[in-house]
């Protein structure tokens, strides 16, 4: 084969993989290639027809067409494409002039049948050398490879549109366009990121959520950054015209508004759209901050948790599109994080339409400096999802494009990815001047006409039915009724309006300071914890568990029915399993988050011989709600924002994300610091998301000692999250039914324990769930009031090591308070608990992290009288890595504190 050695080098082992597959099954590979094979056989034994080899030369000639046409493409409206030295010249496949009036019966392969060398030619060269580069043979599924090459050699070839269909994909072209341009002159220098360029965004979004709603869809999700957002948010999900322009105008009263608010391109929206058939469907847009891909994982979690609780998990009832810039999805890591999300059972989301606005240019940046693959998409190759490379000024590829992605979607519940190869009329924002840097390519863009242009002239050239002054007459009725929706608004600018709150959310208040200075009722009935703790330690008849499985159900058994007092695990196990009882749902995900980090959990119970799993907390009841826990794979970003997704479309869900060690909470700052802080404030967004992370100086290194509590209670303000470090099974108890017993929503961050799992003195009595809530504070039960003249403040896992030398050292004066609950900070209930104290004393805040981390920053801003601090000397780096070097600051430290 070394005469087609383009052919044969570029996919050996693809080759290799399926001669094999014939050898097994001559029907397990298609046409083309039983005929390849075939010959490949004959010649073998020496007896090859010239027939049958020219045959064989045609079926490579296809082949190659289907697996390397796309580069060959004319996706690049304004500018010539790189050569990738791709040739269908026929001489380079054995073939020559002779042949090209020779039939093949092998042209059946694309559907034609008795054709000649040259008809099979221009089939190929008008299918895959066209306007839409189709990337698909690095599928391994035969059967979806047959359903594309259908869709692509059949529907594709034989495409055509009505007038009425013209007519309604150059109707709403015009809006996006005029709408560009009337912003444009209107706002002249204010950023809006428009579409101008890639307008066919609005074609694609539109047919696909009129198929959507043609077929049942209960609503599609988008996710996008700036680029088309104001177009999208009108043309698409039918914000008004006179809110954009309120919104241009700036005319908002801060004290009418609550929260902050934020730029109008990084807004939400959702509504009920009617569809062109009459069906309604609901399309929701997120909002998103500049941080372009992080909007990803949301919108998933989003879309999985309406699919989970909403539709009954049919994943063909709601369908998640995220809207990527070529260069954000080429180099952003959240990319890859998400799209290995795609198919895992705690993740999928039933297939992302992916959708690339491709400006081949990012902020200022070529893509030839921008990226090292071919293509921006490249990254779908991991998960075998087919790629369309479309033309962006071609409206009818375009639309045909988003009939392909939601047939795809809904056949195979899979990813799919559509490259919209466009261009940025304008520089990154509209103030910015593109020709610093890309001067010839911006000389080619002024010249070029817009997509709506293009595409009526290609229609009245093509169609003498449709009327010449038709696109000038859309054109002037739709700038006519902006000009008077504007006129409207200089006059008379609109009242603030609130965002729209999502209908599930309606239930639900803003909360106010009041409502952290006691927490509502989430005590439990004895009745209760015995129901839970029953099946807790009960497996199936014939499961058949490790040694330490058996030790560990019959220490829980212990726990529960003998001692009556519960570790830090049965206490958490039981929160869930009343929540359940309540008929709640649970969902918890993270890495090793079933058994656990530090082997506490268990949460699922698995067979020694079959590996079976059992999940004890879904069989308390016949009616209570469902425990879904995942590990996930090995992401931060990605997942953390998957459950923040999640949690954001479940108020009436306990959504838990457990990080491995709390300083693994870094590789997902963007999600904290964008949307887990903030989002009530900016978008008005509630969410009751907890967030575990792992916290303690126990000499494990820099890495596994601090969750950075002083990065979170730097992003705290206005009551907007909670951070917490506990230091009883009961009072995790009760924070985590907290979550969902207010009237309103919170993220909760807990610097959960690590040695504290299984301290002896980490228990709790049932009494502590029957009769009590949740503790913002602890005071000290150990000492006597009239005889302490220190009081020392501190908080999680330092106040046992305090504790414990107290004890060992009989010190009577000092009165150890536990801070549980550190924002919004118990200060009302610290300084109530300072009267009980009569005599003169010194206050301490007390900490193990470094005097510059941890608590003291934010704890020393509310003024607490005389209050000094004692704690580690300042370091850049959270803590030694030397386990001798850790005990000796420790001991050094816990002295100091009792000096």
């Amino acid at each position: 084969m070394d005469k087609y050695s383009y052919i044969s080098n570029s996919d050996i082992n693809y080759i290799d993989d399926l001669y094999n597959k014939y050898k097994s099954d001559p029907k397990a590979v298609d046409y083309s290639w039983q005929k390849f094979f075939e010959g490949f056989d004959f010649s073998n034994n020496n007896i090859l027809s010239e027939t049958s080899n020219s045959e064989l030369l045609v079926g490579k000639l296809i082949h190659s067409y289907r697996l390397f046409g796309h580069l060959n493409s004319k996706t690049n409206p304004v500018r010539e494409r790189r050569n990738h030295n791709v040739s269908f010249d026929i001489k380079s496949f054995g073939l020559n002039k002779s042949n090209l009036s020779q039939k093949f019966s092998i042209g059946t392969e694309i559907g034609l049948n008795n054709a000649t060398l040259n008809q099979i030619i221009n089939k190929l060269n008008d299918v895959y050398v066209n306007s839409i580069g189709f990337e698909f043979m690095h599928i391994r599924d035969s059967k979806e490879i047959e359903w594309l090459k259908d869709w692509i050699e059949r529907k594709w070839y034989n495409r055509s549109f009505s007038i009425k269909k013209k007519k309604s994909i150059l109707s709403k072209l015009n809006e996006a366009v005029v709408f560009e341009n009337f912003l444009h002159t209107k706002y002249i220098g204010q950023k809006r990121f428009s579409l101008e360029g890639g307008e066919n965004t609005i074609t694609f979004l539109n047919e696909f959520i009129n198929s959507a709603a043609d077929y049942n869809v209960g609503e599609v999700v988008i996710g996008m950054a700036h680029r088309g957002r104001l177009n999208v948010l009108t043309t698409i999900l039918q914000k008004t015209y006179d809110q954009v322009f309120t919104e241009f105008e700036g005319n908002i009263d801060p004290d009418l508004i609550f929260g902050d608010g934020d730029v109008k391109y990084h807004l939400g929206y959702s509504s009920l759209v009617k569809s062109d058939s009459g069906n309604d469907i609901y399309v929701k847009l997120i909002p998103n901050p500049s941080h372009l891909e992080s909007v990803n994982p949301v919108v998933q979690g989003y879309v999985r948790a309406q699919i989970d609780e909403d539709y009954n998990n049919n994943f063909n009832s709601a369908i998640p599109i995220i809207i990527h810039g070529d260069a954000a999805i080429a180099g952003q890591g959240v990319v890859y994080e998400t799209i290995q999300m795609s198919n895992l059972n705690g993740y999928s989301a039933g297939g992302v339409i992916h959708f690339v606005i491709n400006n081949q240019i990012g902020f200022t940046t070529d893509y030839d400096d921008a990226r090292s693959s071919v293509y921006c998409t490249d990254l779908a190759k991991i998960i075998d999802a087919p790629i369309l490379h479309i033309n962006g000024d071609d409206a009818e590829a375009v639309t045909f494009a988003a009939n392909f992605a939601f047939s795809y979607r809904q056949k195979f519940n899979k990813d799919i990815f559509i490259d919209l190869l466009c261009y940025r009329r304008h520089g990154h924002n509209e103030s910015d001047e593109p020709k610093f840097t890309q001067p010839n390519l911006y000389n080619l863009i002024a010249k070029h006409s817009s997509p709506r242009d293009i595409y009526f002239n290609n229609i009245i050239n093509s169609d003498s039915n449709i009327d010449k002054n038709y696109a000038d007459k859309l054109n002037k009725n739709f700038k006519k009724m902006l000009q008077e929706r504007f006129n409207e608004i200089k006059q008379k600018p609109l009242p603030y309006v609130p965002q729209r709150i999502d209908k599930e959310w309606d239930f639900l208040n803003i909360s106010n300071s009041r409502d952290f200075i006691k927490s509502p009722k989430t005590s439990i009935k004895e009745s209760i914890i015995n129901k839970i703790g029953k099946a807790l330690t009960t497996l199936p008849n014939g499961f058949k568990t490790i040694r330490q499985i058996e030790k560990l159900i019959k220490d829980r058994k212990n726990n529960f029915f003998n001692n009556k007092s519960l570790n830090w695990a049965d206490a958490e196990l039981l929160a869930y399993g009343s929540l359940l009882l309540e008929n709640m749902s649970v969902r918890i995900s993270g890495q090793d988050v079933i058994r656990g980090t530090f082997s506490h959990r268990h949460a699922k119970i698995f067979d020694a011989n079959t590996n079976a799993p059992y999940t004890s907390l879904n069989n308390i009841s016949k009616n209570q709600g469902k425990l879904d826990i995942y590990n996930s794979l090995l992401s931060e970003f990605g997942v953390l924002g998957f459950e923040y997704g999640y949690a954001m479309a479940s108020p009436n869900s306990l959504i838990v994300w457990e990080a491995q060690f709390g300083d693994f909470s870094n590789g997902a700052q963007v999600i904290i610091d964008q949307f887990i802080s903030s989002a009530e404030t900016k978008w008005q967004k509630m969410n009751g998301l907890v967030v575990l992370i792992p916290h303690g100086h126990e000499g494990q290194g820099p890495e596994h000692s601090s969750a950075r509590p002083e990065r979170l209670l730097s992003l705290c303000s206005d009551d907007n999250m909670i951070v917490s470090n506990i230091t009883t099974p009961a009072n995790f108890f009760h924070l985590l039914r907290r979550q969902l017993s207010w009237k309103f929503r919170k993220p909760c961050f807990v610097l959960s324990p690590k040695s504290l799992l299984r301290h002896p003195l980490v228990i709790s009595q049932f009494d502590e769930f029957t009769k009590s809530n949740f503790k913002e504070l602890i005071n000290d039960d150990f000492i006597n009031y009239n005889q302490v003249t220190k009081i020392v403040l501190c908080t999680g896992k330092f106040y046992y090591d305090l504790h414990e030398h107290r004890i060992k050292n009989k010190i009577k004066n000092v009165s150890l308070i536990r801070i549980e609950q550190l924002h919004p900070f118990p200060i009302e209930q610290v300084m109530n608990i300072f009267k009980l104290y009569k005599k003169n004393k010194t206050i301490l805040w007390a900490q193990e992290e470094n005097e510059n981390m941890g608590y003291w920053s934010f704890v020393s801003s509310f003024n607490i009288p005389e209050i000094k601090l004692i704690a580690r000397k300042r370091s850049s780096s959270p803590s030694t890595g030397f386990l001798k070097i850790h005990l000796k600051e420790q001991e050094k430290l816990i002295k100091q504190v009792f000096k």
